[in-house]
């Protein structure tokens, strides 16, 4: 029986009928249908494979969710490229590929590859459907070396290109009734290699085309049908595709009795383990039967299926969505973790707490206060106090001038760097807490390298904040230096502005220089009566010196007790605003780039859950 290729046929002058009419196939009977209805219609060439433009009807998937799992899972490799190496991303972008190639090429054919073992009768197989010796058979193995195509309509040739069949091995059924069976126009079948060959390029033309067509038949027969190696390198793996597998069980007319029945059970089995759904019960899933190619036993049923899968018409979209599948499979761990990602109010104020500690802003806050009450102390304090004060710090090493413009030690700028890198990687680790690895690795980058130059920015927003003692890092206190500071000292040498007066000071002050002109007066008014220059009477004068003398400590007194609660809320207002620069740099710096990552993997995941939501094989 000679096979028929696609040109042959679209050179044969067509097949007579009873009547005499000549039936030319599908040009015949467009043409029979447009004269019944009397309408004139011009008769279209039959599409050859070597048509540079032959019009095949393109590819469109059903109303379904597959193109919004294309669109997500395009715009998820998009998003991830900075994030993931590209091996990462290898297989979702070959999916990608493929879908697009598939979606430019035919709809109206559903490809089918024929696959199995040395000697499994695949080929015997393939030419009992075809109703052809198309491939051949015998005792020589391996026999079908390269993959030959038969394709029941036209229009398969784009199909054929992308699986790389050469144009002498593309076949067409032989006229008879495989041919003209109406349920299997559209499919194309390939037989391939085998899978198990001795030839490395064989195997290597199975894998390549196993992943390009819609569907596959496993061959097996009674001896192989438990290969390791075709469940362990094509069953297993692809169990996925079970809704476009289909697996059979070839020379039953080997078994005796209820052997075949027995084999096919045990057959079912290890499909099960592999983790292969059974499409038994109307269930979805991979089709599993018996058949004897040789004998022609079962060979119908498994006609009568494929005419029904194919006509169908869903291989193509079901084939892909579970490539979709695979792919998102493998990336799952770098998308999917186990605890929840983000970062919490708490982590926040956490980090915040961290770098006011790290800038001194507790410290600062007391500088002020202090600053405050001493400021206070000199406007309302005694003269007396006052000089001596003066006197102490008159230039001498180690006073208040000199202190307040010294520099940070280089211990103290060593410790508040080390605060600020402690608070960096604090916060870095406990946004990255929930993330898979590749993006837990990205949101401490971002951390850190938004840290670079913290410490130093941190100090000129707190001088441009005017904190009293601002450029006092690591809590630098009196303690530590033997004497309070005063204003403390800011980088480069510059003093802070004095804090405001209250609107009582000068009436404070006034009092206090009343003191003071009290005992001026008294006292020289005790010395007159001593030398003589004035008549004694040392009451008057003692008790005008004296109201002096003990009225300026009491209005000192009175002044100290006034400016308690100001010079405390005048303190918090500097750590405050400290603590708000602090908190800005580091949100500006850290906090900022951060959940930009954040958001972009939240955006990445919503993505993943889009291409995961209508799983149809519900990995």
């Amino acid at each position: 029986m000679t096979a028929v290729t696609d040109e042959d046929q679209g050179n044969d002058s067509g097949t007579r009928k009873a009547d005499g009419r000549w039936d030319d196939g599908l040009i015949a009977r467009r043409a029979a249908a447009a004269a019944t209805r009397g309408i004139a219609e011009p008769v279209p060439r039959a599409p050859a494979d070597d048509d540079p433009d032959p019009q095949v009807e393109a590819y469109a998937p059903a109303d379904g969710p597959l193109p919004t799992r294309l669109d997500a899972l395009r715009e998820l490799v998009g998003l991830s490229r900075a994030r993931l190496d590209r091996d990462t991303l290898a297989e979702a972008g070959r999916v990608l590929d493929e879908a697009a190639a598939r979606q430019r090429l035919s709809s109206r054919h559903t490809v089918i590859a024929v696959a199995g073992a040395t000697g499994s009768g695949k080929s015997t197989l393939f030419n009992a459907l075809a109703g052809a010796t198309i491939s051949d058979t015998g005792l020589r193995r391996p026999t079908t070396s390269q993959p030959i195509a038969c394709s029941w309509t036209d229009g398969a040739a784009g199909l054929l290109d992308r699986l790389a069949v050469p144009g002498r091995l593309r076949r067409r059924p032989h006229p008879g009734p495989a041919a003209s069976d109406e349920a299997l126009q559209g499919l194309v079948l390939v037989d391939l290699p085998d899978h198990d060959s001795a030839a490395t390029e064989h195997r290597a033309q199975v894998d390549r085309v196993l992943a390009l067509v819609d569907a596959v038949i496993w061959v097996v027969d009674p001896e192989k049908y438990a290969d390791a190696a075709l469940h362990e390198r094509y069953l297993r793996p692809l169990a996925g595709h079970a809704e476009v597998t289909f697996v059979v069980l070839n020379q039953t007319d080997r078994l005796p009795g209820e052997a075949a029945d027995l084999v096919l059970d045990d057959l079912r089995r290890l499909l099960d383990e592999d983790g292969i759904a059974l499409g038994e019960h109307g269930e979805p899933g991979a089709t599993v039967m018996s058949l004897s190619a040789l004998t022609g036993d079962g060979v119908p049923e498994l006609r009568e299926l494929l005419g029904r899968f194919v006509q169908d018409r869903t291989a193509a979209t079901r084939r892909l969505s579970a490539d979709v599948d695979a792919a998102a499979a493998r990336l799952r761990p770098v998308y999917v973790a186990g605890g929840r990602a983000g970062l919490g109010e708490r982590a926040r104020d956490a980090f915040t707490d961290r770098l006011a500690e790290a800038v001194g802003a507790a410290a600062a806050g007391q500088a002020a206060e202090r600053e405050w009450r001493r400021n206070a102390s000199r406007a309302c304090g005694t003269p007396w106090l006052r000089l001596w004060r003066w006197y102490e710090n008159r230039g001498l090493p180690g006073s208040l001038d000199r202190m307040g413009q010294a520099l940070t030690p280089p211990e103290e700028e060593l410790t508040a760097r080390q605060r600020v890198e402690q608070a960096v990687r604090t916060v870095a680790d406990d946004a990255a807490e929930g993330l898979p690895g590749p993006w837990a690795q990205a949101v401490r980058e971002a951390a850190f390298t938004g840290a670079e130059g913290l410490p130093e920015a941190l100090d000129d927003l707190a001088v441009r904040a005017g904190a009293p003692g601002a450029g006092k890092r690591g809590g630098e206190t009196e303690t530590e230096t033997g004497r309070d500071t005063g204003a403390g000292a800011q980088p480069g040498g510059a003093r802070p502005a004095k804090p405001p007066r209250p609107k009582w000071w000068p009436v404070a002050v006034l009092a206090q220089a009343s003191m003071t002109l009290l005992q001026i007066f008294g006292g020289l008014w005790l010395v007159g009566q001593i030398v003589g220059v004035l008549e004694p009477g040392l009451v008057t004068p003692a008790l005008i010196m004296l109201a002096g003398v003990v009225g300026g400590p009491l209005v000192e007194w009175a002044c100290a007790a006034a400016i308690r609660g100001p010079a405390r809320r005048y303190g918090q207002d500097a750590e405050r605003r400290l603590r708000e620069a602090a908190a800005g740099c580091g949100r500006a710096r850290v906090l900022d780039p951060v959940a930009a990552e954040l958001a972009r993997y939240r955006e990445v995941r919503e993505r993943y859950v889009t291409v995961t939501k209508f799983s149809t094989t519900g990995r």
